[in-house]
Parts: structure tokens; C-alpha cells; sequence
């Protein structure tokens, strides 16, 4: 069984499926766990457990900055504090690159469709969580070295958009942010199974 670091996942979602599966598994974030499993999470900065050992590194760097919904603060009538964000932009580029250029032979980094102007790489894959048993369209992209691309468990239907105003996922209050990062449990479940065999 391998070590492996679930690096930016407060939620513990992949980090849970993979112990399940008797690996040593830890999750690594700024925040406390809302996981239930805090002996496995490591409450700090992910830098310093990138110069260590890992047989497999699945990551989930802050998309805030970086991902393609946040266009609208670049372009057009609404456009604001625009050097600020792209200097912001290029930080969180540099954190995503950090993960994507680690010494490690299986690496996976997921995030959102990033804006093309930080110059990120193509991803891998496209994912959505109705192809892992959830009926909702989010798509997901995965930069993926030495891993294979992640299989579809369970096709649904009836698919409900996250881009909805007003529905179960974009409600508001202070844990929003948090609340739309987390891993959905088909997606976390298919990692575990899918990668956990490789290391």
C-alpha cells in the first residue's frame, strides 16, 4: 500500500476512500478537516510535504483566481481591481504548477476550466459528476502524470446544472466557497479505486 498526499482537501472525501482501502493516506489545508479524521489531516501549509516522499500526490489548489468563471472580473462593464486579481491569478498559477511540477511519479491536480491567459497547461480529462451517480452537470478538469484517465462508474440522468441562480449549490453564506470545492463521493470513490491499486 502506498503514502499518498491529499493536498488542499479540508473534506477529506478521497483521503477517506483511499484509507478504506488500507492506504496511508493524509489530507493536507490551511483549514481544520471537516472529514471526521483529523489524525489523518495535517493542518498547515502543503509546501514544506512536497520535499518528502509520496507515492502518489492527488491535489486540489484554490481555483478562485484562475478558473474561467471569474472572466467577468477581466472583461466588460463589470471589470474591477484587475491588476490586483491577475497578480493574484499568477500566485495561484504558480501554487497549481507547484503540485503539477512535483517530484512524483503519480500526480493528479483537479480544478475547474482555468482562464487561457495564465498560460496553464491542457488538461488530461474532463469529468462530471453524473458520470459517478450524481445528477448534476459541473465539469471538472484533471492534469493527470503517471495515472491513467479516471473510467466512468455510474452514468445518470435527469443532470441538473450548478449554474442554476438560487439552487442547492449556489447557496449563499460564508461556507460557499468551501461547499462547491468539495469532492463529490462517486468522484473520490472512483480515485481511490481506479489509482489506489497503481502505488
Amino acid at each position: 500500500m502506498g503514502k499518498i498526499l491529499l493536498a488542499c482537501e479540508e473534506s477529506q472525501a478521497v483521503t477517506i476512500e483511499l484509507r478504506a482501502l488500507g492506504h496511508e493516506a493524509y489530507s493536507c489545508d490551511l483549514y481544520e478537516c471537516s472529514g471526521g479524521h483529523p489524525e489523518w489531516h495535517i493542518q498547515g501549509d502543503v509546501t514544506p510535504l512536497l520535499k518528502e516522499h509520496w507515492d502518489m500526490i492527488i491535489a486540489f489548489p484554490p481555483c478562485t483566481y484562475l478558473s474561467g468563471a471569474g472572466a467577468i472580473h477581466y472583461y466588460g462593464k463589470k471589470a474591477k481591481n484587475v491588476p490586483e486579481r491577475t497578480r493574484k491569478g499568477m500566485d495561484a498559477r504558480d501554487f497549481f504548477l507547484m503540485f503539477y511540477n512535483a517530484d512524483c511519479s503519480k500526480v493528479c491536480v483537479e480544478n475547474p476550466r482555468p482562464l487561457r491567459m495564465f498560460g496553464l497547461p491542457a488538461p488530461s480529462q474532463v469529468i462530471q459528476p453524473y458520470e459517478h451517480g450524481h445528477p448534476v452537470q459541473k465539469a471538472t478538469c484533471l492534469w493527470l502524470k503517471g495515472l491513467p484517465l479516471l473510467t466512468p462508474t455510474c452514468v445518470v440522468e435527469g443532470r441538473q446544472s450548478t449554474k442554476i441562480a438560487g439552487n442547492w449549490f449556489n447557496k449563499g453564506g460564508k461556507d460557499r466557497q468551501r461547499n462547491r470545492s468539495k469532492t463529490w463521493p462517486g468522484i473520490a470513490k472512483a480515485m481511490a479505486e481506479q489509482w489506489g491499486p497503481l502505488v
